[in-house]
């Protein structure tokens, strides 16, 4: 191991940190939010992605407060995306809301896999199989899922020869703004983006294949005991293996540690990552949902929504700019707190 003490600080995870966490981690998010400044003869909506808990995470203690007309939490039609909505009358004077919630999150690792896959019947898991807007599984991506994948006769298998070829082909591209829009046809064109661009093209290309695929939308923890996390957003993906269940991957981690550390796919300190994001991913991270092309509860003004990952308002019919906080206005918090036992235990 003495290798990797070469390695920055600046990293997100250092190898070091990414081959094992003993101790699942814990800590309160909060979100406040305040629409005051925006014009005040009309309406105000706001959407925010509403964690849940699940066999990888714990989420409890929520409360919600602020001056708000009404508040509630609903779910889309589809994906069943849980978010929270909130709205203010026209002629209000103030627009606040804060949104705080602890939770405790796992390690997730996924590799024991089963030597014979089960049967399956792919009309059970259709919507994580056909297109979205930006993400087709037709024409040229069809075209390039069928070259990684040739010869490739499971769905392990062609899940693996993606995440493989995503890794070895696509780069991660700092000037993009956010996570990025995942558009799937640029991408594989250009081959450069952020989590969600990266993801949407293993998702894209795996669902080509016949591997049943989505992508997770969610926020990174912060590392320190607190800190703003506002700009934290992170996407990964995951795939479905027939009698296993879903699998995590993170290819645009690999690519995140690659550019950081200035490795190449050739130098031997890439392959830990390369190892670890398949079928893991850390505990610094908490799931906010999946889904794209979504019509929010209630619905937004306009065409669905690429996907739900930063908050999302309306003031009258205008759309506010969810990649800039400070003209929202939104922050997003975090403070750790003592680790405890596994969700799985609990």
């Amino acid at each position: 191991m003495n290798s990797f003490v070469r390695l920055s600080p600046a990293l997100v995870f250092t190898l070091w940190s990414v081959l094992a966490f003993a101790q699942p981690y814990a800590g309160t998010v909060t979100m406040e939010f305040d629409l005051s400044a925006h014009p005040r003869d009309e309406e105000a909506r706001l959407w925010v992605p509403y964690p849940v808990s699940d066999k990888n995470q714990v989420v409890k203690d929520v409360r919600i407060n602020g001056d708000y007309a009404e508040a509630a939490v609903y779910t889309d039609r589809i994906y069943e995306q849980p978010m929270l909505f909130a709205r203010w009358d026209k002629g209000a004077k103030s627009r606040k809301l804060i949104f705080n919630f602890r939770v405790q999150r796992d390690e997730v690792a996924r590799r024991d896999f089963p030597a014979k896959e089960a049967a399956w019947d792919p009309a059970d898991y259709a919507k994580f199989l056909h297109s979205s807007a930006l993400g087709p599984t037709s024409g040229k991506v069809k075209d390039l899922a069928d070259e990684i994948t040739n010869g490739k006769t499971t769905v392990l298998s062609k899940a693996r020869a993606v995440y493989d070829w995503v890794v070895d082909k696509m780069r991660r591209d700092p000037s993009v703004k956010g996570c990025g829009a995942g558009d799937v046809c640029a991408l594989i064109d250009t081959r450069g983006g952020k989590c969600v661009d990266i993801h949407s093209v293993f998702v894209a290309l795996a669902r080509a294949a016949g591997v049943p695929s989505r992508e997770v939308f969610g926020i990174r923890l912060g590392e320190k005991d607190q800190g703003d996390i506002t700009g934290a957003q992170h996407c990964w993906a995951e795939f479905y293996l027939p009698g296993y269940g879903w699998v995590p991957v993170d290819p645009a981690d690999v690519r995140k540690a690659m550019l950081a550390e200035k490795l190449d796919l050739n130098d031997p300190r890439t392959e830990p990552f390369r190892s670890y994001y398949w079928g893991g991913i850390d505990p610094h991270r908490v799931k906010l949902g999946t889904g794209r092309d979504l019509v929010l509860n209630p619905p937004q003004n306009g065409a669905p929504l690429n996907y739900l990952m930063y908050p999302f308002a309306e003031i009258g019919d205008e759309t506010l700019d969810w990649y800039d906080p400070q003209s929202f206005k939104y922050k997003i918090t975090w403070r750790k707190e003592a680790q405890t036992q596994s969700s799985e235990a609990r």
